[in-house]
């Protein structure tokens, strides 16, 4: 597992579940950074339905060394059956940024 930056999507069902997570992942030093967006709607299948429900897009800055742990505190705090948590990997960015997230986040 590399050191590199990643962004870890999930959505949280209201701004408080996801102000809640936020807290807990930057306390812990597990994130820089969590951005929390506005609430939008989701569709998507769920035991053959059509389903929709209105969430909130959580954004976490972290590190791939601390993966594992973002995603336990993710599904410890979410309260759908199976969450989305995704990594996606940061190619490139603003040096001075990805520094200051390795700078803010544990190393495990």
């Amino acid at each position: 597992m590399s050191d590199a930056v990643i962004l870890v999507l999930t959505s949280m069902p209201d701004r408080d579940a996801a102000m809640e997570l936020a807290r807990k992942l930057l306390a812990g030093r597990l994130a820089a950074c969590v951005t929390i967006g506005a609430p939008v709607d989701s569709m998507y299948h769920w035991r053959g339905q059509i389903e929709t429900a209105r969430e909130v897009v959580v954004v976490v800055k972290t590190r791939e060394k601390c993966y594992p742990r973002v995603e336990v505190a993710i599904a410890a705090a979410h309260p759908y059956e199976i969450p989305e948590i995704v990594a996606v990997p940061v190619m490139h960015g603003f040096a001075p940024y990805l520094e200051w997230i390795t700078g803010e986040t544990l190393s495990p």
